[in-house]
């Protein structure tokens, strides 16, 4: 992951709404030299409102609805933090977010939308789903509208909102061929905003969708049987939502920045009270032209933040946004129909629907169909090898990065073998064994090339990758030293990385129960991070040399890892995957490790060689022969899909090459058995009788563990199945 220029700023994105999305798409396209962008997100998407009434009718599945903000970010070469946001300090300049160590910045933007949460109404946090934020409400919805059997609905808003997701619902559920009962709940009069012609035509959409209106109404609790009124009126539903008015997050409260009702005040330039600090969207309030909540303000913000954001990093100059005083709204009508209104005249229709959903279609296109950014070209005069040496795609990370397994061993051929009485083992192993005054000690090193911007991952699944090789030879963690080179940055930006890093690093090297002891850091083109960790051995090392004929194989973690991130960099996998992906990755294998050890007569890590390589490796040192399952291994989400595109990693051909002799190994599922792993599982061959309650304790665990085949008599090869 190389840069062009060193950073010198960091501009952090809060939140994933539409401006922002926006922002990321043009930054791509034109990207500020020097700035470090962050986005923060709960989630690996951001959903589109303008489509949410279509998926709950639905008219599109939930991946359309989606905004994949991981494709995009990678885009826009930011880095994402898949994190709730708690709370941003203007005076310090921070943002706190679920486990992370607080992330400095700049210049910030905040987009995190509103909420429908009513917390002040009983019973709505237990028995309701608020419609914001909408990727909760989304699947929530999702799973009740595939049930089965009569259904009761009630929505508390009767304002716009609250219309459409009422003959959503209903059109939805009719469709389904199921029973529906909907009501729609106002305290005041239903669609009030509206003149007389466009809330006529509106009521009678309500009223042809069998939606029951209920004006002029207090809600006074939600329960298990629905929702109770002031009047002691029972609205009788099992799926209560909530659409009434928009609600600020409280965390906003706190920031330090000038407020109004809980929403960020901002001057014609997006700016906040805070200057380096700005805001767009729904979570933003226009003083100076004030203007409903609706995603057409948050969309025309878009290229005025581009503009001021770099103005604020050093480029340009301000310019100032000038909201329209009216807009199009189109409102679907639940079947195939909207309602267009504006300047109080209003016309319904299918044609309407087909206008509406070509331009939805059109805005998410802008996010599917990125711009594919050139690469460099080759001078006109090259050495002879350079195109083939430099490839087709881009150079993994990770261990898709490494030498391959057949240039290292004939490289390690020349190397003496140890002298030392105190070394026990040659390489080959997953680590060094060494005796130092009757305690035996192992010890390893691992480093990686950076797949992820994410200093704070890429640390963390770096330190659980080198722990793995301790792991694997049933020994205890007790000292690590960790080894950086950090891309060209500014000295500030430096000591912030340093933070992240090191906050890591103590995350995963303490709770294994080793200690940090030193390092070494630089600088260079590019991130690259990695551990030299030493462990204990009460007992004798696990080998490789150990399996036996009749053995069967545990593996504890899926894989894919390898052929994920070459599709991510790639700018080819889905947001969703890759976020599971990294969350399996900084999986540690410690407790699997204590699990399976009294038990192994061999062990491995699943790394850069594959699971048949590292297999292969097995069988080699134990003079015997392997049966894999193929349809019992398991696969990362996404993995068999992307491998039956065509996708590899870098190291896939060197994998299959350098192997041994593996037969029966074809098709996606196949091809994955080379496909280089970071942070793999551990590979453990164990006795049959046991196998299936060590899988049971190790699902307890939370390892996602399968027993995938067998140790058998023959010469050392692997055989699928």
């Amino acid at each position: 992951m190389k840069q062009s220029f060193p950073f010198s700023r960091d501009l952090v994105l809060v939140g994933g709404g539409h401006t922002h999305a926006l922002f990321l798409r043009m930054w791509g396209m034109n990207p500020l030299a020097g700035v470090r962008v962050t986005v923060i997100n709960p989630g690996p998407t951001a959903p589109y409102s303008g489509m949410l009434p279509g998926f709950v009718a639905g008219h599109y599945q939930r991946d359309e609805l989606d905004i994949d903000l991981i494709r995009l970010s990678r885009f826009a070469g930011a880095r994402v933090i898949n994190a709730k946001a708690t709370s941003l300090d203007a005076e310090t300049k921070t943002v706190s977010v679920e486990g992370y160590p607080d992330i400095r910045f700049d210049v910030a933007s905040v987009d995190i939308g509103i909420t429908s949460e009513m917390p002040l109404l009983d019973g709505f946090a237990e028995y309701g789903v608020p419609a914001k934020p909408l990727g909760v409400f989304a699947s929530r919805w999702d799973a009740y509208r595939n049930g089965e059997g009569p259904a009761s609905v009630a929505v508390i808003g009767g304002g716009v909102a609250g219309a459409e997701l009422a003959m959503a619902m209903a059109h939805a559920l009719r469709s389904k061929g199921r029973e529906a009962r909907i009501s729609l709940i106002d305290q005041r009069e239903v669609l009030g905003g509206f003149n007389t012609a466009a809330r006529g035509k509106l009521l009678k959409a309500l009223r042809s969708n069998g939606v029951s209106i209920v004006e002029n109404a207090q809600v006074a609790s939600v329960g298990a049987e629905g929702v109770t009124l002031t009047d002691s009126r029972m609205i009788k539903a099992d799926f209560v939502t909530g659409a009434a008015g928009a609600r600020p997050h409280d965390w906003i409260a706190q920031s330090g920045l000038e407020l109004v009702q809980g929403f960020i005040a901002i001057s014609p330039t997006l700016q906040s009270s805070h200057p380096d600090i700005f805001a767009a969207g729904d979570c933003a309030h226009m003083g100076f032209a004030p203007r409903p909540k609706a995603g057409v303000y948050a969309v025309r913000q878009a290229p005025v933040l581009l503009a001021n954001v770099r103005a604020a990093l050093g480029a340009g100059k301000f310019i100032e946004y000038e909201p329209q005083k009216d807009y199009l709204k189109l409102i679907s009508l639940g079947k195939k129909s909207a309602l267009a209104e504006k300047l109080g005249t209003a016309f319904s229709g299918s044609l309407l629907w087909r206008w509406k959903n070509h331009i939805d279609v059109t805005f998410m296109n802008k996010f599917r169909d990125l711009p594919t950014m050139a690469g460099p070209e080759l001078p006109k005069e090259h050495a002879s090898g350079l195109r083939e040496a430099l490839g087709s795609k881009p150079m993994c990370g990770g261990c898709g990065a490494k030498v391959g397994r057949g240039a290292l061993r004939n490289a390690l051929k020349g190397l003496p073998a140890p002298a030392r009485a105190d070394i026990e083992t040659l390489p080959g192993d997953d680590a060094a064994v060494m005796v130092t005054g009757g305690q035996r000690q192992v010890f390893t090193t691992d480093h990686l090339r950076a797949f992820n911007a994410d200093p704070f991952v890429m640390t963390k699944i770096a330190a659980i990758h080198a722990l793995g090789d301790v792991w694997a030879m049933g020994a205890e963690p007790q000292a690590a030293t960790l080894s950086v080179v950090l891309p060209r940055m500014s000295a500030e930006l430096q000591e912030r990385t340093m933070a992240e890093i090191l906050s890591a690093a103590h995350d995963v090297i303490g709770s294994a129960g080793a200690a940090i002891v030193g390092g070494h850091s630089s600088l260079g083109d590019e991130f690259t991070v990695g551990f030299a960790v030493t462990g204990l051995c009460d007992k004798a090392p696990i080998l490789l040399s150990g399996a036996k004929e009749g053995d069967a194989l545990i593996l504890t973690k899926p894989i894919g890892s390898g052929v994920l991130m070459a599709a991510e960099m790639q700018g080819k996998a889905r947001g969703q995957d890759v976020v599971d992906a990294l969350r399996l990755m900084q999986q540690p294998q410690g407790v699997a490790s204590r699990v399976l050890a009294p038990f192994a007569h061999a062990m491995t890590d699943v790394t850069g060689f594959g699971l048949a390589g590292h297999l292969g490796g097995i069988c080699e040192a134990s003079s015997v022969a392997a049966e894999i399952d193929l349809g019992d291994v398991p696969f990362m989400e996404g993995a068999i899909e992307l491998a039956d595109g065509g996708m590899r990693s870098t190291l896939f051909d060197d994998n299959r090459s350098g192997a041994g002799p593996v037969f029966g190994a074809g098709g996606p599922k196949g091809e994955l058995l080379f496909d280089p792993q970071t942070a793999g599982g551990l590979l453990a061959s164990v006795r049959a009788d046991v196998a299936d309650e060590l899988v049971r304790k190790l699902w307890l665990c939370g390892y996602p563990a399968k027993r995938i085949g067998r140790i058998v008599a023959g010469e050392p090869s692997v055989r699928v199945l």
